[in-house]
């Protein structure tokens, strides 16, 4: 009986909120569409709709790039020489540079490179620990 009256709770915490969540035939408060020429995302949902659209590709292209550093852990003599601070450098400060190009703010894929490329490193590691030796 606890554990419902538990669920019962958390339940009861999480409705303001998802009651406060627009629903995804919500309509702008301001501003018109602009992607796509005005096209597209005149709705909660169609922003949503794309955004999960896009976020697939990054998982693909994410797996794709995990790949790629599993090799170069091959390359690697032990754990301790996966760390390549120069290159982890340059390859930040391209995408800033790619992203300032794009119209992304070059804050925003800083922190996201630098990010993925931690978890990358942790990943790299991991593989050349697991490697024969």
């Amino acid at each position: 009986m606890r554990a419902s009256a538990g669920v019962a709770f958390a339940l009861a915490l999480a409705l303001p909120a998802a009651a406060a969540e627009p629903g995804a035939d919500q309509q702008a408060y301001w501003g018109s569409p602009s992607v796509d020429g005005g096209k597209c995302c005149r709705t909660l949902g169609e922003v949503r709709a794309n955004i999960d659209r896009i976020d697939r590709q990054i998982v693909r292209l994410l797996a794709e790039r995990g790949q790629y550093v599993h090799e170069a852990a091959r390359f690697k003599k032990d754990p301790a020489s996966v760390e390549a601070p120069a290159r982890a450098e340059a390859v930040v400060q391209r995408a800033m540079r790619l992203a300032a190009a794009d119209g992304l703010p070059p804050a925003v894929a800083e922190a996201t490179y630098r990010a993925m490329m931690r978890a990358f490193l942790d990943y790299e590691r991991s593989v050349a620990a697991a490697a024969p030796r």
